[in-house]
Order: C-alpha cells, then structure tokens, then sequence
C-alpha cells in the first residue's frame, strides 16, 4: 500500500467508522519515538528534503525530520533562514 520508505510502510491499517456509519480502512494513528540527532541550521531556501538529501542521500526522507521536531506544519520548520532544527541521526 505504501513505499518501503515511508513513514507509514509498517503502520497497521485498522477498520473505522466514517460519519455516515460507513465501515472504511484507515491507517493506525502512529507514536513518534524520542530520536538522536543533531541539531541544524536552516540555510537560505532549504526545504525538508533538501536537507533530507544532503544528510540522508535520499530527499523521500524528510520525514524522518519532520517527525522529530514539534511544528505541526513541516513546512514551518523550514520558513525562516537561520532557525535550529532537529536533524536526527539515522
């Protein structure tokens, strides 16, 4: 169903009922464990898989940064220059 590399590779689906009563199948709601890194500053235009890429060889990572720092929209943790991210080992 999904990629080997994405996040939700190893996520159990689960059945669920829609508003209407409908039974559908939905991905389990996933913890996010505590992680190792190092933190990173961000530089001029990067974006999430730029800095994937250039730590990880693999842009299709950036989830593995998004999910160890706190922001609700991953594209925040990126929008201002200079800002300290969490970058976590792999």
């Amino acid at each position: 169903m999904f990629l080997p590399n994405s996040r939700y590779a190893k996520t159990p689906v689960v059945q669920a009922a829609a508003a209407d009563g409908r039974v559908v199948n939905a991905v389990k709601r996933r913890g996010l464990p505590a992680v190792a890194g190092d933190a990173a500053q961000v530089q001029g235009q990067d974006k999430l898989d730029v800095i994937a890429l250039r730590t990880y060889q693999d842009g299709t990572m950036y989830w593995h940064i998004a999910d160890a720092n706190t922001e609700l929209q991953a594209p925040e943790l990126t929008r201002v220059a200079g800002r300290i991210i969490d970058v976590p080992s792999r």
